[in-house]
């Protein structure tokens, strides 16, 4: 199994920013799964509803949270995730430890 890259997240303490962090790191894991390595964990539908939420929550909540991909997000928009940064090793690393664990239960 693919060693995971060790980046240290912000544990925001309000709901709405953990909610942001999650769903960011969602779509970028996500992204990286179906666009770098051909595959998807989650439908099409999941997928729309996360990217539609987070782009609200980010245009009603600017700057509530924020980490190392701030610059993948400051012009996002929830139409897709083909522009994220597939090929941090911390998303890679992410993307390939879910497709392995999806495998082997599945």
């Amino acid at each position: 199994m693919a060693k995971q890259e060790r980046y240290k997240f912000p544990n925001p303490t309000d709901s709405t920013a953990e909610l942001i962090k999650r769903r960011r790191l969602q779509i970028l894991v996500h992204s990286c799964v179906y666009y770098m390595m051909d595959d998807n964990l989650v439908s099409d539908e999941q997928f729309d509803s996360w990217a539609k939420e987070l782009e609200k929550l980010m245009k009603e909540n600017p700057g509530l949270y924020s980490d190392r991909f701030d610059y993948a997000f400051e012009e996002w928009d929830s139409s897709s995730g083909y522009n994220l940064p597939h090929r941090d090793p911390w998303v890679m690393s992410v993307a390939k430890q879910l497709l392995s664990a999806s495998s082997s239960t599945g």
